[in-house]
């Protein structure tokens, strides 16, 4: 599992996964979005196309059906037909009687109904025995379920007969109707009309757009009582079954599943009898050029998809592999192995740019390595040079103190006082080699220094000190006031010691300790001023000659130590002096015993 959750972690399967994700993903959504589209484009075109068609053919057997009926309705007013049932036959010679003239008129009349035939069934057919013979009524005619219909209602009826044998065994759809006399209510007779397929085809027959599209007409059962294609479905109790819910839904148009095909049905009721028009359009006719468009981009992805995969295959030799050979050096490097050559060095492309960066790498990690090697064994032997000839400061102090005693025996106060002072200042600079200090410790160096520079030029050096008490226990880089008070001394005041005067004053600033070293000597010359300016370079600091160290190394120390914000400040003029501003960031205390002035006192920032 961890093997696979790694293959499936590395460059060269992300890069496969993203590109069929690009590339693939989207052509097959695309394309099943193009397919449904299509289907449901020619799917609405054919139902609005059978729905145009179903109203005229509506339209037209509206017509056809209302003619039929006026039709009937002229033969049942005829007054010869009225005349012939007004009465039963009493005996055989009048039943025979009427059997040839009932059906004289019929023969004569019947044309003129446009029907397949017409039928007149006198009631009671008891009465007429002889005429129900001789026209095939069945005996037990009246026993029929849409005879009796018809004898119990006045209003005009359709059934389907489905006739096996005969002269016309095809379904007929008959239209029956029963009248009275024309001034009395009694029942004369019923008359039926016979449709056949023939007379149906003429308002039913598809359009011949598309092969093998059916035109049916339902009842409201659902029963089939005309199919176009030459009545297969007519009659069949499975089939209405199946067509329950074109009659019940209120949707134009289903698909429907018949005998393992598929059909788009659009539908369409008629307003004069409880039917529905249907029009069945194979979804196989419809959507043959969908398929053949659907197997084209079969055949398009299957070659597209080899091409992907030629894709991946280039991008993987020729990229992700070196990519992989590649992390494999650079893992051989981390364990210390830098000696490797590399056969894809002389590609142009950023492969090969990564791998001539890395070599160049490894190169300059060789040659650091091996510096870093020689400078250490220089270091130990620099160390060893400084151990050798170190002196030990106890011995320096001791002798010190041996010359001050010596110094005041022979009554040399001046010469005591100076060896005391340098002693003491040799004591407070070397700070046991800390760079950290005290504010105090750093103000008594100062001291140190101004007597020593007092007993050497023999001069008083006026010096006022300004220090806020709290600030004399905080924590302070050494070797800091020195440098300054020296360059003040050697280049602003030396010139007029009798009027030179020198003031040192702390204070504090939010989390700063802001040092001001002011004096009223000459000031500093403006071309060394603008060198010496906070916005400067570095490198005009160093440009400054034997002038500028003291200043260049302190103020080179604080950027170091805390940043280029902690710049000296010079400002500087012949009329008013100089002033000499330093910032210093109040530190935290690491040693409680930095308070006591403890000679291992250190602290931290």
């Amino acid at each position: 599992m961890s093997r696979l959750h790694i293959a499936l972690s590395s460059l060269r399967s992300k890069v496969i996964l993203i590109f069929f994700a690009m590339l693939i993903v989207p052509f097959l959504l695309f394309a099943y979005y193009t397919h449904v589209k299509a289907i449901e484009g020619i799917s609405n075109a054919n139902t609005s196309v059978s729905h145009s068609f179903l109203i005229q053919a509506r339209q037209n057997f509206e017509i056809y059906l209302s003619r039929l009926n006026d039709q009937l309705n002229d033969l049942i007013g005829n007054k010869q037909l009225q005349d012939l049932l007004e009465k039963p036959p009493s005996g055989l010679e009048e039943e025979r009687a009427f059997t040839v003239n009932m059906l004289t008129f019929l023969n004569q009349q019947s044309s003129a109904v446009d029907a397949f035939r017409v039928h007149l069934y006198p009631l009671p057919p008891g009465s007429y025995g002889d005429y129900m013979y001789t026209i095939g009524a069945s005996d037990i005619l009246n026993q029929e379920k849409w005879f009796r219909l018809a004898m119990n209602t006045i209003s005009p009826l359709w059934h389907l007969s489905m006739p096996s044998n005969g002269r016309y065994a095809k379904p007929l759809l008959t239209y029956s109707k029963r009248f009275t006399g024309l001034y009395d209510r009694d029942p004369r007779a019923i008359i039926s009309a016979d449709i056949s397929e023939d007379q149906l085809r003429r308002y039913f027959s598809p359009s011949g757009n598309i092969a093998g599209q059916k035109l049916l007409l339902l009842d409201e059962n659902g029963q089939v009582i005309y199919d176009s294609s030459a009545n297969e479905w007519t009659g069949e109790p499975e089939i209405a079954e199946r067509f329950n819910i074109l009659t019940a839904g209120t949707e134009i148009s289903e698909t429907l599943v018949i005998d393992g095909q598929k059909y788009l049905a659009s539908r369409l009721k008629l307003d004069s009898q409880p039917w529905y028009l249907v029009s069945l359009s194979p979804l196989s006719e419809l959507t043959g050029s969908i398929d053949e468009i659907n197997r084209l981009m079969l055949i398009f992805l299957v070659a597209y998809l080899l091409c992907c995969v030629g894709v991946v295959i280039y991008l993987t030799s020729q990229f992700t592999q070196p990519i992989v050979r590649l992390v494999q050096l650079m893992r051989k490097a981390e364990k210390g192995h830098f000696h490797h050559q590399s056969a894809w060095s002389h590609r142009n492309d950023e492969v090969g740019w990564l791998y001539r960066g890395f070599i160049s790498l490894t190169t300059q990690i060789e040659t650091l390595i091996e510096e870093a090697s020689r400078a250490e064994w220089k270091k130990k032997e620099l160390e060893f040079q400084v151990l050798s000839h170190q002196i030990n400061p106890h011995f320096l102090y001791n002798t010190l103190e041996s010359i001050r005693w010596k110094a005041e025996t022979l009554g040399r106060s001046d010469i005591s006082e100076m060896v005391a002072a340098l002693g003491n200042l040799l004591r407070l600079s070397l700070n046991q080699g800390k760079e950290i200090t005290t504010l105090r410790r750093e103000i008594e160096q100062l001291k140190a220094y101004v007597q020593i520079e007092q007993a050497r030029m023999g001069q008083n050096i006026r010096i006022l000190y300004s220090i806020e008490p709290e600030l004399l226990s905080l924590p302070f880089l050494r070797l800091l006031l020195q440098p300054l008070v020296e360059n003040a001394i050697q280049h602003s005041i030396r010139d007029n010691f009798e009027q030179g005067k020198i003031l040192i004053s702390a204070y504090r600033v939010k989390d700063d300790i802001v040092i001001d070293i002011i004096d009223n000597g000459n000031g500093i010359p403006k071309e060394t001023l603008d060198k010496l300016h906070l916005d400067i370079r570095k490198e005009a600091l160093q440009s400054t000659g034997t002038k500028g160290v003291g200043l260049r190394n302190v103020n080179e120390r604080l950027a170091l130590y805390f940043g280029d914000s902690y710049r000296l400040q010079i400002q500087s003029s012949s009329d008013s002096g100089t002033t000499i501003t330093l910032k210093h960031p109040v530190m935290k205390m690491e040693n409680p015993q930095l308070n006591q002035e403890s000679p291992e006192s250190a602290a931290v920032l």
